[in-house]
């Protein structure tokens, strides 16, 4: 399921393997902000996983899959944030 759109020229190799969450190259579509959230939760739980297993390993490279999702979500409130201005209602003159 896409998360957002690919900022990589077309037909450039990926070194993300496609964990895009990952990618600073990713855009993320803010209708996508509760999967996004969904794959930080489940990182999250995985990590703790990790951590009670002592998979040290496996801890680093899940951080770093959760700071790429923690960005993504603050991506997209800053997107939110901009897009969601409130302005004032234009008044016009009255005609004589």
């Amino acid at each position: 399921m896409s998360i957002g759109t690919c900022g990589r020229a077309f037909s450039t190799p990926c070194v993300h393997e496609h964990a895009c969450v990952r990618c600073a190259l990713l855009r993320p579509d803010p209708d996508q902000r509760a999967r996004i959230e969904e794959i930080r939760d489940n990182l999250i739980a995985r990590i703790a996983e990790a951590e009670r297993e002592g998979w040290l390993g496996e801890v680093e490279g899940l951080r770093v899959s959760l700071a790429g999702a923690e960005d993504k979500l603050a991506q997209i409130m800053r997107s939110t944030a901009r897009s969601s201005v409130d302005l004032p209602a234009l008044k016009f003159p009255e005609e004589p």
